[in-house]
């Protein structure tokens, strides 16, 4: 049911409670120090279509369902401390070079391109940016911009490598974690380089593109990295074609894709030491997190559930995916770099598809357990040691407003009716599948059926599905190095800033991480030190006695 509007606490009434609040909120960042230590562990949470817009409105659910009006909640991530806008959109400035990671620095010069063919980016040039480094153009995946959508010939030679392969190289574990398919665009660009972002198995692949010697990308998840834990959907494009489903074996639909007949999941388990598989949340909550070094758990044929129509006994939450991906990845003496993908308009991954279909009930609850995943990672690591970054790849034409009073619910209704005498959502979105018109009007809207889970909220523009916007979108960090992320800086700088936080290269012969390794070094006793050591014990005795 639909909040009941309420009238401001009376505390809030009066000017000391606001001075009072806005001095504790001083005092915090008088004490604001940066945490300019190296970064152990990096965990990148990516809110897929989580704009600016989305948190606000998600930050709001999120007080609601526990009771609240909404408007004072805090989101987890919004508890970081150091924030930068990182800005998605634009077009290539004349004469600008694009240059890979490995050749690239963080001066000014190398920092002024955009998503290069794209005003308004797609999940695969962005996740090349935030993850690899370099801005890309639309649709391809771990690739330089010197390659062309579709081309497969042109993917030899401009190859990207992302922040995760380079932490694995460093000696790190690394890991995945999505509620869409592991293939997608948004996880594809930490391990892929691939001309185009739909090539999830050889059998959508055009055969210009497999004579040409180019891989799928579920054959890339398996052989191109050293992934330790790969969590999310997709089980289809990793087995033979008509493959029954292990969750819907009588559907022909959820069979498997592959025409090269290789078994991918298979080919895996075999290539690594105590590597596990799971389908199902009863084979994740099997697995103890000391006991594989590898994990890959694949929940659906495609993308995984929405968190409203997920089946809690089946599928396993983010949150839950989060936190056994920590526990397994954290046993590394040397740290562990996770990429948590949570699509908004998608799921994690899904925040994105909820905003494709114009459903922002879907979108906003994935926003939230984005968030709760976020908290949750918090609680099994240290800020100390663990830089976490969380930030989105694109926003959404999506909006609200309306001059709605103090706790009205966020699905719910303006106050006062529109020009043509009906009434409104507060949520609205510029273009998308809510766009209707019938006898010449569009239908008002009402309760309860605006606070339905699949209801879509009206549109300005009709369109098949709603498109992403071009505005910049939030970073939120905390942990060491956080304070890098300041500003407003181009997208690819995170990758950069990530790196450099953990040594990684191109930053690895820093200075700082040259003294770094020095003191690490230094505090390890070679086993002759400790002869020697113990010998000037005994001769210490000796002469004592």
């Amino acid at each position: 049911t639909s909040p009941t509007p309420l009238s401001p606490p009376d505390a809030e009434k009066s000017p000391g409670y606001w001075n009072k609040g806005a001095r504790r909120r001083l005092e915090l960042a008088l004490t604001l120090q940066p945490v300019a230590e190296q970064a152990k562990n990096i965990i990148l949470f990516m809110g897929d279509g989580m704009g600016l817009s989305t948190i606000s409105a998600a930050r709001i659910y999120k007080g609601q369902l526990a009771g609240g009006s909404g408007e004072e909640s805090l989101l987890a991530m919004e508890t970081f401390p150091h924030m930068a806008l990182a800005k998605v959109s634009g077009s290539v400035p004349g004469g600008t070079v694009l240059l890979p990671l490995h050749e690239t620095q963080l001066d000014p010069s190398c920092s002024q391109t955009y998503t290069i063919d794209r005003q308004v980016p797609d999940s695969a040039g962005t996740g090349t940016a935030y993850l690899c480094g370099v801005k890309a153009n639309a649709k391809t995946l771990g690739l330089s911009g010197a390659a062309v959508y579709g081309k497969c010939r042109t993917t030899f030679g401009n190859e990207v490598d992302s922040i995760l392969h380079r932490a694995r190289l460093a000696g790190k574990s690394v890991g995945i974690v999505t509620t869409t398919r592991v293939q997608h665009a948004s996880p594809g660009a930490a391990y892929a380089h691939s001309a185009s972002r739909s090539w999830y198995a050889d059998a959508n692949m055009p055969k210009e593109a497999l004579r040409d010697g180019c891989k799928d990308i579920a054959y890339q998840l398996v052989h191109n990295t050293d992934i330790n834990v790969i969590l999310g959907g997709g089980r289809m494009y990793m087995t033979p074609k008509r493959t029954p489903d292990p969750e819907y074996p009588e559907d022909p639909e959820q069979n498997g894709t592959r025409k090269d007949g290789r078994d991918l999941i298979a080919e895996w388990l075999s290539a690594k030491q105590g590597a596990r598989y799971v389908w199902d949340k009863k084979g994740l909550d099997a697995v103890e997190d000391d006991s594989v070094s590898h994990l890959m758990g694949l929940f659906e044929p495609k993308d995984m559930r929405y968190e409203l129509n997920r089946n809690t006994s089946t599928d396993p939450s983010i949150v839950e995916m989060t936190e056994k991906a920590i526990r397994i990845l954290r046993r590394n003496p040397n740290g562990f770099f996770l990429f948590g993908d949570g699509c908004v308009a998608c799921a994690g991954g899904r925040i994105d598809h909820g905003h494709h279909s114009g459903r922002a009930k879907q979108a906003l609850m994935e926003a939230v357990m984005l968030d709760r995943a976020v908290a949750r990672a918090g609680e099994l690591t240290s800020p100390s040691d663990t830089l976490t970054v969380v930030t989105a790849d694109h926003s959404h034409v999506f909006t609200f407003g309306g001059n709605t009073p103090r706790g009205n619910s966020i699905f719910g209704l303006a106050p006062k009716k529109a020009k043509d005498k009906r009434a409104y959502t507060s949520i609205l979105y510029g273009n998308g599948p809510g766009y209707s018109i019938h006898d010449g009007s569009r239908p008002a809207a009402s309760l309860p059926a605006a606070e339905d889970k699949d209801y879509r909220q009206q549109a300005a523009v009709p369109l098949e599905t709603e498109t992403h916007s071009g505005e910049d979108v939030v970073v939120l960090a905390q942990g060491p190095m956080a304070h890098l992320f300041h500003g407003v800086q181009e997208q690819h700088y995170i990758a950069h800033a990530m790196a450099y936080a953990a040594c990684l290269e191109p930053y690895a012969t820093e200075p700082r991480c040259r003294a770094a390794r020095r003191v690490s070094h230094g505090t390890q006793c070679s086993p002759q030190t400790l002869l020697a050591l113990l010998a000037l014990c005994m001769a210490a005795v000796m002469v004592g006695s």
